[in-house]
Parts: structure tokens; sequence; C-alpha cells
């Protein structure tokens, strides 16, 4: 476990991987009485580490952004371990499910906090307190924690240090990704620390960065279509020409997000059922 700032501890599992870079990094904020947030997944090196490191010390939150495998399930051996309950907005796809929609298998659907928390709740602890900040977009049920006194936002996979943070449909939304986005524009973080890659300490250039990137993206798909390039199996080479083909799946999952997205806007429309294998059509204006 490193201290990469005052007050502020992390460690890094080791499931390096496209999506991970070199891991999910669970933070500890405070001594003594602590919070951690994202515990990471359910690996027993990176739970035992996490323990060993905190020996003496009482874990009194566990502070979870979102369900996906490799930030929530280490939850359940910590808890057991030293009976911390776990805050969260809520199950994985509660932001969608709620509305009506199935969303997709291969998540933590075991993740049920003990907490539920809502946009602008306070948590507190000994010495630190945070401040929730719904995001979501890359699922629904993401959820930011601004550690208060520090400015610091955990900014989860919402924002990420080292790569732009995949949309995923039906749970993940390109439309609240990007009101996410402008949401975080509106703030006062001082830094950024993501679950993935180093600090962030200038954030609101970043931010900026990736909401031209989504609409640049949006713009890429109407030039294919106009040249005739309607599904996304076609349009993800063309689109993504320096990425290996071993990431071509997660793009065209990306590009079925915006594609979603112009349709919603009246922008796109598709012939018969809207997925992934649909052939799309640029609406004359």
């Amino acid at each position: 476990m490193d201290q990469v700032a005052p007050m502020l501890r992390r460690v890094v599992a080791r499931n390096p991987s496209p999506f991970t870079w070199h891991g999910t990094g669970t933070y500890v904020v405070g001594d003594g009485n602590v919070a951690v947030v994202d515990p990471g997944p359910d690996i027993a090196e990176h739970i035992d580490a996490l323990l060993a490191a905190l020996e003496g010390e009482t874990i009194t939150h566990l502070l979870v952004t979102h369900t996906h495998r490799d930030h929530s399930p280490a939850c359940r051996a910590v808890q057991a371990a030293t009976g911390a309950r776990t805050y969260g907005f809520g199950r994985h796809g509660s932001g969608r499910i709620d509305a009506g929609t199935q969303v997709e298998e291969g998540a933590d659907a075991d993740f049920v906090p003990d907490v539920h928390l809502a946009h602008g709740d306070v948590v507190s602890g000994d010495g630190w307190s945070v401040e929730c900040v719904h995001t979501p977009g890359h699922t629904s049920n993401h959820m930011c924690f601004q550690w208060r006194e520090e400015k610091a936002l955990f900014s989860g996979d919402h924002v990420m240090g080292w790569s732009t943070t995949i949309i995923s449909p039906p749970d993940g939304d390109i439309a609240s990704y990007l009101e996410s986005l402008e949401l975080l524009l509106a703030r006062d973080d001082a830094c950024y620390w993501p679950t993935h890659g180093p600090c962030i300490r200038d954030p609101k250039p970043l931010v900026e960065g990736l909401i031209a990137h989504r609409l640049e993206r949006a713009e890429e798909i109407r030039a294919c279509l106009v040249e005739g390039v309607d599904r996304i199996a076609e349009m993800v080479p063309r689109m993504y020409v320096d990425l290996p083909e071993t990431m071509y799946r997660a793009a065209a999952r990306s590009v079925f997000s915006t594609l979603i997205y112009l349709v919603d806007r009246g922008e796109v429309s598709c012939e018969g059922k809207l997925d992934a294998a649909a052939r799309f059509v640029l609406v004359a204006v």
C-alpha cells in the first residue's frame, strides 16, 4: 500500500488488463478509523494485502463507485472480516432497471449496499467526510465521492487517468454520461483520484476533452453513414484505426451507445429492431 497524499493511501490489485490498466486502485481515506473506496475484485491476494496493510486500524465504511466486477466484489470478504457497512447508489443497473430497462449480465449482481446513497448525500467518518455525486453513464449506478476536506473527487470509472471510459448499453448511456460530465464541469473539485490511472491534478480541461471526444465520435458516425458505412461492424475499423482487433468488441459497444444517442435525438434511424446488428440510416434534415 502506498501513501499517495496526506490521509490517503492506495493499494492496486494485480488485475491488469486493457480495461483496468495496471489494475484496480483501492483507496483508504483517514487514519485509525478509515473508509475504503472501491474495495476491488474478489482476488484473495488483493484482499489479504488490503487487510494486512490496515491491521490495527478499523474500516468503518466501504464506499463503492459502481458494481463492475473489478470494483465491488471484494466488499463481501472485507465486510466478513471487519463488519464494515457498504455504501453505494444501489444494485447493478438500479438506475435503469427502475425505469423498466433490462441491463446486461456480467457485473456484480450480488452487491446490494447496506446504505443506499443519493446525489448530494454526505457520509462522515473520523476526520473525513465525502459528498455523493451521482454520475450515471458508464453505469447507471455510478457514484463519485468528493473528499470534502481536500476537495478531491474519487471519480471511479467516470473519469479515468489513462483512457476514455467504455459506455456499454443498455446500462451504459452516452446521454447520461455527457450530462454527468457537464455536472463535473460545474463543480469546484481540485483534483480527481480515479480507480484506474494516476491523480488528475487539473481536471476541467480533461473533462472538456472527454465531452469533445464523444461529440467527435458522433461526427465520425455521421460521416460513415454519409459514405454508406451503415453497420457497426464496418464502422469500428474505420473509426478506431489504431485499435487492436482484440478491442473491437469493446469499441463496438461504445459506437452502439452513440448510435442510440443519435437515434434518440432523431438524427439517425435504424431498420427494424434497435440493436448492435441493425443497419443505420442518417435522417435528412
